[in-house]
């Protein structure tokens, strides 16, 4: 089964090197064998109109500072570039579109696991498209007649949704079925039941003075497991203690 990931971006180049490292790397490259194939499409809007990039964008109406992404040629852009040549024939049932955007949800490893039940697994039946903004926004019209979801990766602006695309997709995949070697990984992990992960120790068994828990060399399972729910529970409570409190 494949499922394509487009990007509907001005800068297509910022997505090489995802294919290139690290875990989501060797998912695009579908080196792990799952049953899922993940192919990442970046479809360069600015090739879609006479100017290039000087046309995909305006001054906004009624004044204002920046310039607004055009939604007749963002429209152009998702049909030529990925409705036609993906062969689909009714994008509400066969596309999910997505913006970053301060107006969506906030992002969270909660969110980031149903963002990939949903979209990115066996299960899921809809291609998706990340449409990647830029200068002071996109037009309002393309906005509410195309995008389906908005999510916010933060509190805080960046230039543009490549960055934002590319976060969301590095963390949501680790929940895919394949991506990561062990299942277990993306569990036993910060964030997965409101507190940090537990201390992490390996060579050399000395550093600085300090050594290693006793328990983590007592080889014993029990008293392994009461060290890292105690570890854990210590360390949120240091560095995040806004999260016991979910």
């Amino acid at each position: 089964m494949i499922r394509k990931i487009w990007i509907l971006t001005m800068f297509e180049d910022y997505f090489a090197p995802l294919k290139e490292y690290g875990v989501l790397g060797s998912a695009l490259r579908n080196e792990r064998g799952s049953g899922i194939t993940f192919e990442l499409l970046p479809v360069n809007m600015a090739s879609f109109n006479k100017k290039g990039f000087k046309g995909v964008d305006d001054a906004p109406f009624g004044g204002g500072v920046g310039m607004i992404m055009r939604s007749d040629i963002l429209k152009e852009a998702l049909i030529e570039g990925i409705v036609e040549p993906g062969g689909y024939t009714d994008i509400k049932k066969e596309l999910h579109i997505i913006c970053p955007s301060p107006r969506g949800k906030t992002w969270d490893n909660d969110y980031a696991q149903s963002f990939a039940a949903n979209n990115l697994s066996i299960d899921s039946t809809k291609d998706i498209v990340f449409i990647c903004g830029r200068y002071e926004g996109i037009d309002e019209r393309f906005l509410e007649n195309y995008v389906d979801e908005f999510i916010s990766v933060g509190n805080y602006i960046l230039t543009g949704g490549e960055l934002a695309t590319m976060l969301i997709l590095d963390s949501a995949m680790r929940f895919s079925d394949g991506v990561l070697g062990n299942k277990m990984s993306a569990v036993d992990e910060s964030f997965a039941s409101n507190k940090l992960e537990y201390a992490l120790y390996t060579r050399p068994r000395e550093f600085e003075g300090k050594g290693i828990p006793e328990e983590l060399l007592s080889g014993d399972p029990k008293r392994i497991t009461k060290f890292k729910d105690r570890s854990s529970i210590e360390v949120t409570e240091k560095f995040r203690p806004d999260l016991l409190k979910k």
